[in-house]
């Protein structure tokens, strides 16, 4: 007598699926943390060029596998169902620390996923310059590239930086970088924010600088930059933060300033800057903090500043102003912090000064302003805080 075969039953035939389904899911789970072999092989080279884990090769042999992630890497699953590269972070905790004897890597540029690069106090001892690997990809990925508080980290900023066309924020400061600003880097159209600060670098801004119309964030400071503030600085509409301070500029303030509408903060102290403020500087309506102390100006105070309802801090010492304390500047109702120290200042103290209800910081001192000192106990109580 033939049996016939049972046929499964739909619960059986549910938990069959359910029995299965995470064998698929392990797999793809093992396909999308699985990296190119070429790939894994340019991190390993990073890896022991930068870490001072020396088994980081055998510790990690595949970085990007769920559990086996290591600080200061992060991975992304690319449209080739592939784990890729996204982060490179070391020198600050909890990220890896460097090697002392850690060099610039060049094969960053090659990682084709690579978005951000961030590297703080790991080129210490030994000089190393950042270069270029020979090929680089076609369209590179990098968003973020921030090389900060290096000593060793010398020479010239290279020109083919500017083959990071995805580039949004570029920071090389406090390093010890050399030479010009290179145009090239200034075809950057995506920068947003550009740090250059506390280099050694020389030669004039490049006119180039007005091309990058989406900067929100400029600072050039503690350099040894030469010529004047160029006129093309106009068209950064979009500038929120500018600090050209402590270098060796010349010139007059340009009068296209008065369109960065946006800016919030301009620093621009300890330079040789001289002349008469561009009238327009009234239309910097959204300016909050203006340092411009040790500049050889010798000209009046400039009333238009009186005139920036947002003005929080307006330090203008040791720079050879005259005549009176202009009466706008009582007017400043947002005013936390004013020095007009070591000028040649004439005329009374505006009596208006402590009906600002903000200002806890006032510094008129090395002038020659005559009368009485015009604030009553409270006020000279809240300076004392």
């Amino acid at each position: 007598m033939t049996m016939k075969r049972a046929l499964p039953s739909p619960s059986s035939l549910l938990f069959f699926f359910l029995l299965i389904t995470p064998l698929f899911l392990c797999q793809e789970n093992r396909v999308s943390a699985s990296m190119p072999p070429s790939e894994s092989e340019t991190l390993f080279k990073i890896m022991e060029s930068m870490s001072s884990d020396q088994q980081w090769r055998q510790s990690h042999p595949n970085p990007c596998a769920p559990g086996s992630s290591w600080p200061g890497i992060e991975c992304k699953t690319g449209p080739d169902h592939l784990s890729h590269v996204s982060r490179l972070d070391f020198g600050s905790a909890p990220n890896p620390s460097c090697k002392s004897s850690a060099s610039f890597p060049s094969s960053i540029f090659t990682l084709p996923f690579l978005q951000s690069v961030f590297f703080f106090n790991c080129f210490t001892h030994f000089p190393t310059t950042i270069m270029f690997p020979i090929k680089l990809i076609p369209n590179s990925s990098l968003q973020q590239l921030s090389l900060r508080s290096n000593p060793s980290l010398s020479g010239q900023i290279p020109p083919r930086t500017s083959s990071l066309k995805s580039l949004q924020i570029l920071t090389l400061s406090q390093n010890r970088l050399t030479g010009d600003i290179p145009p090239a880097i200034f075809s950057l159209k995506s920068l947003v924010h550009l740090d250059l600060s506390y280099n050694k670098l020389t030669g004039k801004i490049p006119l180039q600088l007005g091309n990058l119309n989406n900067l929100v964030g400029l600072d050039l400071s503690y350099n040894s930059l030469t010529g004047t503030i160029p006129p093309t600085i106009s068209q950064l509409g979009m500038l929120q933060k500018l600090d050209l301070s402590s270098n060796s500029l010349f010139g007059r303030i340009p009068e296209g300033v008065e369109k960065l509408r946006s800016l919030s903060f301009m620093a621009l102290s300890n330079n040789k800057l001289k002349g008469a403020f561009p009238k327009g500087i009234s239309n910097l309506q959204s300016l909050q903090y203006f340092i411009m102390d040790n500049n050889p100006m010798f000209v009046a105070l400039p009333v238009e500043l009186g005139f920036l309802p947002k003005l929080q801090e307006l330090q203008l010492e040791n720079s050879g102003y005259s005549g009176v304390i202009p009466e706008s500047y009582t007017k400043l109702t947002n005013l936390s912090s004013l020095s007009l120290a070591n000028n040649r200042l004439t005329g009374e103290i505006p009596s208006g000064f402590e009906s600002l209800p903000h200002v806890f910081h006032l510094n008129l001192s090395r002038n020659l302003l005559i009368g009485v000192v015009p604030f009553d106990s409270s006020f000279l109580r809240r300076l004392e805080r």
